[in-house]
């Protein structure tokens, strides 16, 4: 977990909380769009959690404002993280895999988000993406 965030971007990321909570489904679903344009990188994932029951973007979703509400105690989420880091070995999720997810999770915080995504907000969210295995 990423540890030298700066208060700045702790601030930021921590005040995103209400707009995740009232877009964060949206945002995951967009990107999650984005990610099943690239083949290789859709058949990582088990379609059939993304169908009626809507369970991996629920997660994903939970997870992100999990992380948001808890930035300044980033401990609290160990276990959680601990969880899905052991599934996504047991899945073959490799480090080379998270780029992708990176980047569409800052493109779909752009696009659903639109102006209140500003930079200051996509800089906040990209520094500690590089560091969450969560996705």
């Amino acid at each position: 977990m990423p540890k030298n965030l700066s208060a700045e971007t702790i601030a930021i990321v921590s005040a995103t909380v209400p707009a995740l909570q009232e877009n964060g489904l949206a945002i995951v679903h967009e990107m999650y769009a984005r990610m099943f344009r690239n083949p290789e990188i859709r058949d990582l994932f088990n379609q059939s959690n993304h169908g009626v029951s809507d369970a991996q973007p629920r997660a994903l979703t939970g997870a992100i404002l999990a992380y948001a509400a808890n930035i300044e105690n980033l401990g609290a989420l160990a276990p959680a993280v601990e969880r899905i880091a052991q599934k996504h070995v047991g899945l073959q999720i490799l480090p080379e895999h998270y780029p992708h997810v990176a980047e569409a999770l800052l493109e779909a915080i752009k696009q659903v988000l639109g102006e209140a995504a500003t930079s200051a907000v996509l800089t906040a969210w990209g520094r500690p993406i590089g560091f969450w295995p969560i996705f």
